[in-house]
């Protein structure tokens, strides 16, 4: 919008309705928003929570276009893909496109971004909304120039006609135009005419990260702000009994001490002014602890033997099945860490009764929630903006940093702050992803078939996000503390820890259970996939198991149980591109795994095919060779669809190798990368390709979580071929191969 339009348009004028060129979401008045009864369930994507159509596209008065989304990017490359979106069915250059990003007071509550939903339902409200936003200017354009509509066509971010008939979006859109529901029918583009999706268009994101450049909330920097620090208790549990903050508020830049409870913080001019202040707070603070934590070598046993809530969610009989042979084994999962690169960061700035948390979060919806009720403001005063952060993937730190940097900036009006969290801060108070058994039993006929299946699995939620204000750190230590809300587990069909607890091989008696445990020894959540890695991990392993009883290659046994034909494309496809069947014999310490899954049973398909070398002398894994296959539907971009699977893989092998929370029976000791150690560059496979299956017209499937189980199940394959010997238990790290191998 032009400087002169917008002195002559004012906000008030605009939520009057009169005289702007489009609205956005955020002008529109709330009865604009309302789906037409019965009609917004069959919208696609996400347009059923908005079906307004400027809740989706703006076009602005020089012809650029906003589209708009309530997903964040995280650095799976959604940014681009949605930009991809717009520009293809708007018929528009891609650099005419912009996209604005979560942010309470722009954007619709979409939720979460989890669950490789991005793609899935933004994409896909993102892609309908801009073709029929295309084929609405396609119409007003065939009213101006009195011809049928049939005779035009949009291209360049114009509408053309015959005889060079020619009218621009700028020109045709108007102030109501576009305000108008969406349909559950849209004209979309046939995938042989694209010219921007399914193409390798280069992230927008990656610039500023590789130069250097203000990508990240940790890099933002506002006129006037302050740096903040907390001082998180030593344990779980632990009350604090003493403090004389004297001497620190008479510390260089020290501008306030601010204590509600066992909630710390200081607040200085400068950053390590904070830092330095905050570890002489720490010194300072004198706490009582309890021993609460189970011992560290009996954990799974401690898991086992907890309350549990089971369900079954798989139960199907075929008694003419008769077993020949029946194995049984167990397999286990440790706590896992986020591990991110950069500490939780936000900024927060309380100005004319209104606050604004700039914030990693992946739900800025549910965190300004949790947010208002912690400080009791209502919610309209709370706005929360998404800005990138550096590492993320599921519920870390971010959230309860955008609480601390609430709490701090609420003490201190018109005065943003910085709040950034500590190395040590983030990995033994982020909630990690829970500790999981699984037990699974099968038996097979004297065909080598599976006749019999029994599968159960053991976890916490996968969940304790915002909504609530109990699930935020500075909420539960504040003296007038919020409880942690009630642990849930998360339903099928998508499930939480029984998350692809349900395999996809047709078995004809099967039955699987999910215990869900409702106490939680250390703080937990959502971690990428849930537990899709260790269900995938556990009955993968077990299939190469039954593989190796019924004496049959691992990659035919799975094709024998599988029906669905795009399940067997992609494995015969990862086969393929890693020439299974030309492998030579395991020797001198190589080994192959192979492993496959559709997340969730519902999204992306993907298999994984490795080649590993485990030195006998020191049990340590090296991974040479790594193939996959992927089957996303239509793809946006094949670069980024690569991207995600070999991050997931490269995540995967991280988690399965090295990874594990570690503890006390008081304390969490995992406080840095010496004590958590993760994948490094000595680590990354020498070679890793994925071969992506384009299902050109299908529905967007999201890919995002495809991998981790296959890439860690064909890693426990591929180091029991190496050495003969079964590792159930992850990760698979050195110290855990030498012990099973012996000398």
């Amino acid at each position: 919008m032009n400087k002169a339009l917008s002195r002559r348009i004012s906000r008030r004028a605009v939520l009057r309705g009169t005289g702007a060129l489009v609205l956005s979401f955020s002008l529109a008045p709330r009865a604009w928003s309302q789906a037409a009864e019965g009609g917004s369930s069959k919208l696609p994507g996400s347009l059923g929570k908005n079906p307004s159509l400027d809740a989706w596209i703006r076009v602005d008065a020089n012809g650029r276009v906003t589209a708009f989304t309530g997903k964040v990017e995280l650095g799976q490359g959604i940014k681009t893909a949605l930009l991809q979106v717009v520009a293809e069915e708007l018929e528009v250059p891609f650099d005419q496109v912009s996209l604005v990003t979560a942010d309470t007071s722009r954007t619709i509550d979409e939720g979460y971004t989890a669950g490789s939903h991005s793609v899935q339902d933004s994409g896909t409200a993102l892609r309908n909304a801009a073709a029929q936003v295309r084929e609405i200017l396609i119409a007003e354009a065939a009213r101006r120039l009195k011809m049928p509509g049939d005779k035009l066509h949009a291209d360049a971010g114009a509408v053309i006609g015959p005889n060079e008939a020619r009218i621009t979006y700028a020109e045709l859109v108007s102030a109501n135009l576009l305000h108008v529901e969406a349909q559950p029918v849209s004209r979309l583009k046939d995938p042989g005419f694209f010219k921007v999706m399914d193409k390798p268009v280069q992230r927008v994101d990656i610039p500023a990260k590789v130069t250097g450049a203000a990508a990240y909330v940790q890099d933002m920097r506002l006129p006037g702000m302050l740096h903040a620090r907390v001082v998180r208790p030593p344990s779980y549990g632990a009350k604090l009994l003493q403090l004389d903050v004297g001497t620190i508020e008479k510390m260089t830049g020290v501008v306030q001490v601010i204590r509600d409870g066992n909630f710390l913080a200081v607040v200085a001019y400068r950053e390590f002014q904070s830092i330095k202040a905050m570890q002489a707070l720490s010194r300072a603070a004198k706490w009582q602890e309890q021993a609460a934590l189970p011992q560290p070598a009996r954990l799974h046993e401690y898991l086992l033997g907890l309350p549990t809530q089971d369900q079954v969610i798989l139960d199907k009989h075929d008694p003419a099945g008769q077993a020949a042979k029946t194995l049984e084994a167990t397999y286990t999962r440790p706590y896992i860490s986020h591990g991110s690169v950069g500490p939780s960061c936000a900024v927060a700035h309380l100005t004319e009764g209104v606050m604004t948390i700039w914030t990693h979060t992946q739900g800025v919806y549910p965190d300004r929630q949790a947010i208002a009720e912690m400080l009791g403001l209502p919610k309209e005063k709370v706005r929360c903006v998404h800005v990138e952060g550096s590492g993320c993937y599921g519920h870390n730190g971010a959230d309860d940093a955008a609480a601390d940097a609430a709490v701090i900036a609420n003490a201190l009006p018109d005065r943003p702050v910085r709040l950034q969290w500590m190395r040590e801060q983030e990995h033994g108070w982020e909630p990690y992803g829970p500790a999981m058994v699984a037990k699974a039993r099968a038996s097979l006929d004297s065909a080598g078939r599976i006749v019999d299946w029994d599968y159960g699995v053991w976890s916490n939620t996968h969940s304790m996000r915002p909504g609530p204000a109990g699930s935020l750190l500075a909420a539960q230590h504040m003296e007038k503390s919020f409880p942690v809300p009630e642990p849930r587990p998360i339903p099928q069909p998508e499930g939480g820890g029984d998350r692809n607890a349900i395999p996809l091989y047709t078995l004809p008696s099967a039955r699987v259970t999910s215990h869900f445990l409702r106490d939680m020894p250390v703080r937990i959540s959502a971690l990428r996939s849930l537990g899709a890695q260790m269900n995938v991990f556990a009955i993968e392993s077990f299939m190469d198991e039954l593989a190796l009883a019924a004496g049959s290659d691992p990659v035919a046994f799975r094709l024998s149980h599988l029906d669905d034909p795009r399940a067997r494309d992609v494995v015969t496809a990862a086969a393929d591109e890693f020439h299974w069947s030309a492998r030579p014999a395991p020797a001198g310490g190589h080994g192959y795994g192979f492993a496959f899954a559709r997340y969730k049973n519902l999204a992306a398909y993907c298999a994984v095919a490795m080649q590993v070398r485990v030195d006998h002398e020191t049990g340590r894994t090296r991974v040479l060779r790594v193939a996959a296959a992927v089957d996303t539907g239509q793809v946006i971009n094949p670069d980024g669809v690569r991207n995600q699977i070999e991050g997931a893989i490269l995540q995967s092998l991280s988690w399965s190798l090295f990874e594990s929370v570690s503890f006390d029976t008081t304390r969490i000791t995992s406080v840095d990368w010496a004590t958590y150690p993760i994948l490094r560059f000595g680590s990354v496979p020498e070679t890793l390709t994925v071969r992506i299956i384009d299902r050109p017209g299908t529905p967007f499937l999201g890919c995002g979580e495809a991998g981790q189980g296959p890439a860690s199940a064909a890693l426990a394959n591929a180091v029991a071929n190496a050495t003969g010997k079964r590792v159930r238990d992850l990760p698979l790290n050195a110290v855990r191969v030498k012990a099973i191998i012996g000398v």
